[in-house]
């Protein structure tokens, strides 16, 4: 969930909004929101038994998870850098107009 969102939120986000701060506390933001109901609802699986996301022991940290999420972050967060980049070349063209008259 938390990749579709981000695959489908983070690029968008960083090309649409002018201000490169605001679209990047506005993908964070919808990644908090998405992070935490996605981590809700494995817990919820977690308490009924199923270990697919989360070891068994709970006094076992599940690095696996922490990184997954860590690298689907910083790649949000890239893409939103990436939408700015774009959309700051391509709005800063050159203003001079081509003279077609010679």
């Amino acid at each position: 969930m938390e990749l579709i969102v981000t695959v489908l939120v983070a690029f968008p986000l960083g090309f649409a909004v002018r201000n490169r701060m605001a679209a990047f506390v506005a993908y964070i933001a919808v990644h908090s929101f998405v992070f935490t109901f996605q981590t809700a609802q494995l817990v919820r699986a977690w308490v009924g038994g199923d270990h697919s996301a989360f070891p068994a022991d709970g006094d076992v940290v599940p690095w696996s998870y922490l990184i997954v999420n860590a690298v689907i972050y910083a790649a949000g967060l890239g893409l939103v850098a990436l939408g700015h980049r774009l959309r700051s070349r391509r709005t800063n063209t050159n203003p001079k107009a081509a003279d077609l008259a010679v």
